[in-house]
């Protein structure tokens, strides 16, 4: 018995070495497959100076891709260009094509879609990214505010899409990747323009996918409960509720761009058609939205209340 306690000891530590290992192999391999995958393709970029669309472009401007970046300061763009550039193998990469784009000035979008088409002559891969956010009230925040935010985040993505469709479905190939957010599968209290513009961007995309597939174009949606900037975790005020303070603390607590990014490299080489990135408090919250919602309700509204309170009571 003691010389079998002994081997175990020793066996062990062995046995999460090795599976360890082959862990950290298959995920190298799988990293590898995902980048030769893209390698050559045009990869359109919005809202590439977000913290996720900058993680995009390394991680497909390493893989090889021929990237068309977009954003709203060309200034900006330019230094995305040069880190991409000073960072990688110029024999092993394509320099990237630089497009100036404000996604919430939906009436350019069509222009600018042809100019993003002139740069390659095709498109096989759009990444969709748009991030305009607000936060207060329904009463607090303005009808206009509510229309720039759609604008941003529904009609300026949209219009791009449709633009840039034609190409795709010619060539009855492609790829659109929808960038998403939990919000955009439930609502979350003072941010209600933010959740409807998310909510209808998924389900436009969700109907896209289905009206695509004859054509051989796949459409993906990636939904993050929350990306962090700066690799700092977002905490809950002190006004935050007993109630809710748990809720939105577990809600909040979301993952890094380069996550993302990756993630986005991987569901392009596997064609997934819709990725959740949450962690078990947040996926519990869809659920329980889903299968519960008079409890989800409760919860939420209660929170609401205990926090107007204690705001009241300031």
């Amino acid at each position: 018995m003691v010389k079998m306690g002994a081997l175990a000891v020793l066996i062990l530590p062995l046995l999460v070495v090795g599976i360890s290992g082959i862990v950290y192999i298959y995920r190298s391999v799988v990293q590898l497959m995902s980048k030769s995958a893209v390698r050559s393709k045009v990869v359109v970029i919005t809202d590439a100076l977000s913290g996720v669309g900058k993680e995009c472009s390394r991680v497909f401007h390493t893989g090889g891709s021929r990237l068309v970046l977009c954003g709203k300061d060309f200034d900006k763009l330019e230094a995305l260009y040069d880190t991409l550039n000073s960072s990688a193998d110029p024999r092993a990469t394509f320099t990237p094509k630089l497009v100036l784009l404000d996604l919430s000035d939906v009436n350019c979008v069509q222009d600018v879609a042809k100019e993003i088409l002139d740069c390659y002559g095709c498109i096989d891969i759009l990444i969709n990214n748009a991030s305009a956010k607000v936060k207060g009230t329904v009463q607090n925040i303005s009808l206009e505010v509510d229309q720039k935010i759609m604008d941003a985040n529904y009609f300026g993505p949209i219009t791009l899409t449709k633009a840039l469709l034609p190409n795709m479905i010619s060539r009855r190939t492609g790829q659109i990747v929808l960038i998403n957010n939990i919000q955009g599968k439930l609502g979350v209290p003072f941010r209600a323009a933010y959740a409807a513009s998310k909510h209808a961007a998924l389900g436009f995309f969700d109907c896209l996918r289905a009206e695509l597939q004859e054509f051989g174009v796949c459409v993906s949606t990636v939904t993050p409960s929350f990306v962090c900037s700066d690799h700092i975790q977002p905490q809950p005020s002190k006004s935050d509720s007993s109630v809710w303070k748990f809720f939105s603390r577990k809600l909040a607590y979301g993952v890094h761009p380069e996550e993302v990014a990756e993630e986005i490299l991987r569901t392009v080489n596997r064609k997934k058609q819709e990725v959740f990135m949450a962690n078990p408090i947040a996926k519990a919250a869809v659920y329980i939205r889903t299968f519960f919602p008079d409890i989800f309700f409760a919860v939420v509204a209660a929170g609401v209340k205990e926090k107007q309170k204690t705001e009241d009571e300031r």
